[in-house]
């Protein structure tokens, strides 16, 4: 929501997780690495990775989770860093649920968390992803501990109320870059 706000207000926006999805299309080396780690039974019938599978896999098990992160971070490192260099818009908005444990942080210059209470990002993910509360429990788990993401941003969005107030912070945010 607020990524797509910023796109509003004039940014271009890199969803690092749509270029992870990109670079796990069967013939890449994040699609092999992937498939050498957690073998055949991830993929579906038309050979390309079952995300949904893999999710259970990885989320269930936080090594695996750490594998997983070790074969697509630096490659989707490497292409958002490329997509940003290449941009020509003044402001590139970087949308990334692991922005810290990939190392994205580096390339940014202003560093935004978007935050909402626990019972809200729940629900808002099974809505959104179809996901059992087991697996949406799982997921939130995975992304950390919210309040050392909150410890380390350079502006912190509410989204937990109406669109208007998390719109007017985001109008606020975006009058503060340089």
């Amino acid at each position: 929501t607020v990524a797509h706000m910023l796109q509003q207000l004039g940014a271009c926006l890199i969803d690092a997780d749509h270029v992870a999805h990109e670079l796990m299309v069967p013939g890449t080396a994040v699609y092999h690495g992937i498939v050498q780690r957690f073998g055949a039974d991830i993929l579906a019938p038309g050979g390309e990775i079952n995300r949904r599978a893999l999710g259970a896999i990885v989320f269930a098990d936080p090594e695996a989770l750490l594998a997983l992160d070790a074969i697509v971070h630096p490659a989707v490192h490497d292409r958002v860093r490329t997509m940003v260099r290449s941009s020509s818009c003044p402001v590139v908005v970087i949308e990334a649920i692991k922005l810290f444990e990939a190392g994205l942080d580096a390339d940014c210059d202003t560093v935004w968390v978007v935050t909402l209470s626990p019972e809200l990002q729940l629900r808002r993910l099974m809505d959104r992803s179809g996901l059992s509360r087991e697996q949406a429990l799982q997921r939130i788990e995975a992304q950390g501990d919210p309040a050392l993401l909150v410890a380390r941003a350079d502006f912190v969005i509410d989204n937990s109320g109406s669109l208007a107030c998390t719109r007017a912070q985001v109008q606020r945010g975006w009058n503060m870059l340089p």
